[in-house]
């Protein structure tokens, strides 16, 4: 379990998160590789959050029933999955926007043994709740971004 993890060809782990992903560029999720999926994962969960925001944790991403796969292609949702709504109301990727300062970015996987049965118009706090108990592996890949 320890080999699972997640990164991205277009930015380091702790490293600055290029421009074209966020509000300031094409506001499209980046590419990620997903490596050494735990045996018998049913689904993957993706949250991307910003614990860094004034307001509390902001939700950028919560997608769902990604099947097993290697990875997430720059600005698509794969066919299977379903995308919740994160903290704009929107059912979609929303990238970094940071009022002031520099923000992390934390994309988090889960490796379910399980898929969801859950609405779109479920939130974070939702799919949390719902993946209690079945969690085979976590991993994270953090970004940085602040406003030039």
């Amino acid at each position: 379990m320890d080999d699972f993890n997640l990164q991205s060809p277009a930015f380091v782990h702790e490293q600055q998160i290029p421009a074209k992903y966020t509000c300031q560029g094409k506001d499209v999720n980046p590419p990620l590789l997903i490596k050494g999926v735990p045996p018998d994962t049913k689904s993957l969960v993706l949250i991307m959050d910003d614990p860094d925001a004034p307001m509390g944790t902001w939700d950028h991403w919560v997608i769902w029933n990604i099947s097993s796969t290697e990875e997430i292609s720059e600005n698509s949702v794969p066919s299977d999955a379903v995308q919740g709504k994160n903290s704009w109301g929107r059912n979609e990727y929303g990238g970094p926007c940071p009022p002031s300062g520099t923000h992390r970015y934390f994309f988090k996987l889960y490796a379910l043994d399980t898929q969801l049965d859950i609405s779109p118009n479920s939130t974070k706090k939702d799919v949390e709740t719902e993946i209690e108990g079945h969690i085979l592996g976590k991993t994270v890949l953090m970004g940085t971004y602040s406003k030039s």
